[in-house]
């Protein structure tokens, strides 16, 4: 799964937020990367958490001063985690999403992907077509909107 992460976050920012200065890149790097990191863990793990995403966020609240650059820059990679458990249905394992807090064993749980099967394909082509609208809508087939997106991570609404 990737294209369903990349558009149901890219989606879900831009509309709640407003923010036309939020970084998109690291919102796609922080919803894509739980899978790939826990799957070297043998499935859903910390990552999977709920307890992670919050450890993530009050890490970046603490270690950053407010309204500084790198908070700014940061803030995006958080909240792309927790996109990827809301757009990846993570909490539908109690004990994973709610770890330690439900005991400290993952029970060997499966990352969620693994157990849609086939409803992936079509998540995915979701994801498509959530894409292409973005691309679309934020003009990012023209080569001045591409380059601002890759330099700064920011999508441009186009008429």
């Amino acid at each position: 799964m990737f294209l369903w992460f990349v558009a149901t976050s890219v989606l879900a920012v831009r509309y709640i937020f407003r923010d036309p200065r939020f970084d998109y890149r690291l919102l796609i790097v922080g919803a894509l990367l739980p899978d790939p990191v826990d799957a070297l863990f043998g499935g859903a793990r910390v990552l999977h958490t709920l307890t992670a995403s919050v450890a993530l966020m009050m890490l970046i609240m603490i270690v950053t001063k407010r309204g500084s650059a790198l908070r700014r820059r940061m803030l995006p990679f958080a909240i792309g985690f927790f996109m990827h458990l809301v757009f990846d249905g993570a909490f539908s394992n109690t004990d994973v999403f709610w770890w330690p807090f439900t005991g400290t064993s993952f029970g060997g749980a499966r990352l969620p992907v693994a157990e849609r099967g086939a409803l992936n394909f079509l998540l995915e082509v979701a994801g498509a077509a959530g894409v292409l609208w973005i691309v679309r809508r934020h003009g990012l087939g023209g080569r001045d909107a591409r380059r601002r997106f890759l330099a700064t991570g920011e999508l441009v609404e186009v008429d």
